[in-house]
């Protein structure tokens, strides 16, 4: 069996590794308030979602806010914005604006949950 946890080291697969080194994609400029969701297209053009976009595919059955994905796949912003950027790129989730009052009182939840 596979150890995916080193006690000293922290996972054995790093972050950037999930993301083949890149440092950038089409999700950069996701605002941390955007809402996901996703669209319900197959994998298409060869392209095969891997684990964490599984997931994330998985969450985002309703609107689910970019910050709250990263939190609950516990993976930094950059790592989730790029992953989040290939399932755009893909047409597997779209992209939306909260409003105005949801994304105040998401902004307000993120504070707190920062205390």
């Amino acid at each position: 069996m596979t150890q995916w946890m080193d006690e000293e080291a922290g996972p054995v697969v790093r972050p950037y590794a999930l993301i083949g080194g890149r440092t950038r994609s089409s999700g950069d400029t996701l605002d941390l308030v955007a809402m996901v969701t996703a669209t319900g297209v197959a994998p298409s053009g060869g392209f095969v979602p891997g684990p964490e976009q599984e997931r994330i595919l998985a969450l985002v059955t309703t609107a689910t806010s970019v910050a709250d994905i990263a939190s609950d796949l516990d993976l930094p912003l950059g790592v989730v914005r790029v992953l989040l950027g290939d399932l755009k790129d893909h047409k597997l989730i779209s992209i939306g604006r909260a409003s105005a009052s949801e994304r105040i009182l998401k902004e307000v939840i993120n504070g707190l949950r920062a205390l």
